[in-house]
C-alpha cells in the first residue's frame, strides 16, 4: 500500500511517501524555522499561514520525488493532533479534500505516537516489549509498547517538556531560537559539572518529569541570585558555556535515568526514542556510557524532527488494524490523552 502522509502539528509543513509503512520513498519538509526566529519562538498565526502556501507545493514535489502518480495512492494519512488548532485544521482538511477527490480512505494519526514509531520504522521484527520515550519541544514522556498502537503510560512531564526547557534556557542566555542545538553546541566548550543544579522529581510518581525548577535554577544562577526581572544579565561566555553545559548534563541525565528505571521495571526489551532532542549528541553519548544489556533505536536525524514519513507509515499500520479509514467528521485535537495515543 502507497501512503501519501501530510504533517502540519506545529511550524514545519511537511508531505511524504511511504510503501507498506516501512519503505520511504520520498519525504519533504518545508520549514518555517527563519520565519519564526525573529519571535523566539513559534508564532501561530503566521505558521497558519505558512503551511497554507506552502502544502501543495510540498505535496507535488514529496510525489514527484518518489516517481508515482496520485492514481497510485491508496491512503492518505494526516496528524489529527495534538498541535495547533488552526495548523491541524488545515492539514486535516487537506487530507480529506485529497481523499474525497481520489476515492481512497482517509486516516487521522497521533502526532506524539508517530515520534515513536519513526524508531521502529526501519526494523523489521523491532524488539517487544520495549520503553518508548519520547523527548521534543512540545512533549516528554514514556510508555510501555507492547505493540504498535497498544501502550501503558509509565510517567510524563508535569510542567515543561524537555525541548521546551532547551528553548527557554537558550532564550536565558541571548542564544537564538531554536534553543536545543545552540544549548548543545554552547555546552561543548562548558564545564558540565560548574553549576549544581538539578531536576525535578514529583511526589509519589518517580517515573515522571519536571523541568520547571531547573530552568529557574538556571535564571537565578544567570541574575546572580535575583528574582529581580530586571536584574541585568552579568555573565561571561565561559559562564554562559558552563551553565548549558551544567543545564545540559542535568536534564539529559534526569531523562536517562528514568528511563533506565523504567525499562528495568517493566521487563522492555530495548528503547525506542523520539523526538527533536533525541538528536542531542550528549544524549547518545550518556546512554551508550550505560553499557545496556539492550539496544537503543533513535529516528535518523530527518525522521526525529516533525516530519510526514512517520505520519504515513504509521498511518499504514492504524489502517490495517482497523481496515476501514476514519469517518471525514473527524475533528482535529490540540491535545489527545497520553494513554490513548
Amino acid at each position: 500500500m502507497i501512503v501519501l502522509g501530510i504533517e502540519s502539528t506545529c511550524d514545519e509543513t511537511a508531505c511524504a511517501i511511504v510503501r507498506g509503512g516501512n519503505e520511504v520513498l520520498s519525504n519533504v519538509i518545508c520549514s518555517q524555522t527563519e520565519l519564526h526566529n525573529q519571535f523566539g519562538g513559534v508564532f501561530p498565526e503566521l505558521a497558519c499561514r505558512s503551511h497554507i502556501d506552502a502544502l501543495i507545493p510540498t505535496m507535488k514535489q514529496a510525489i514527484d520525488e518518489a516517481g508515482i502518480t496520485t492514481q497510485q495512492i491508496e491512503l492518505v494519512a494526516a496528524a489529527k493532533g495534538p498541535g495547533l488548532i488552526g495548523a491541524l485544521l488545515i492539514g486535516l482538511n487537506t487530507a480529506k479534500s485529497l481523499s474525497y477527490a481520489w476515492n481512497v480512505p482517509f486516516i487521522g494519526v497521533n502526532h506524539v505516537e508517530a515520534h515513536l514509531y519513526a524508531a521502529m520504522m526501519p526494523l523489521k521484527n523491532p524488539p517487544l516489549p520495549a520503553l518508548g520515550l519520547v523527548i521534543s519541544g512540545g512533549h516528554t514522556f514514556m510508555v510501555k509498547i507492547n505493540d504498535i498502537g497498544t501502550y501503558e503510560m509509565l510517567g510524563t512531564t508535569q510542567d515543561d517538556a524537555i525541548g521546551e526547557a532547551f528553548d527557554k534556557v537558550a532564550t536565558l542566555l541571548c542564544l537564538p531560537y531554536p534553543g536545543g542545538p545552540e544549548i548543545e553546541a554552547l555546552a561543548k566548550s562548558g564545564n558540565p559539572h560548574r553549576f549544581p543544579f538539578r531536576a525535578g522529581n514529583v511526589k509519589n510518581r518517580p517515573l515522571d518529569f519536571s523541568f520547571s525548577g531547573l530552568k529557574t535554577n538556571v535564571l537565578y544562577t544567570i541574575k546572580g541570585q535575583s528574582a529581580s526581572k530586571d536584574a541585568p544579565l552579568i555573565i561571561s561566555e565561559q559562564e554562559k558555556a558552563d551553565v548549558a553545559a551544567s543545564f545540559q548534563e542535568t536534564a539529559l541525565k534526569d531523562v536517562i535515568f528514568k528511563a533506565i528505571e523504567a525499562a528495568k521495571s517493566f521487563d522492555c526489551k530495548a528503547i525506542y526514542c523520539g523526538g527533536g532532542v533525541s538528536n542531542n549528541g550528549r544524549l547518545r553519548e550518556l546512554f551508550q556510557a550505560m553499557n545496556l544489556s539492550y539496544p537503543i533505536y533513535y529516528p535518523e536525524r530527518k525522521m526525529s524532527l516533525d516530519n510526514a514519513a512517520m505520519i504515513a507509515g504509521l498511518g499504514y499500520h492504524c489502517f490495517q488494524r482497523s481496515k476501514k479509514g476514519d469517518s471525514f467528521d473527524l475533528e482535529p485535537m490540540t491535545r489527545i490523552p497520553l494513554g490513548c495515543v
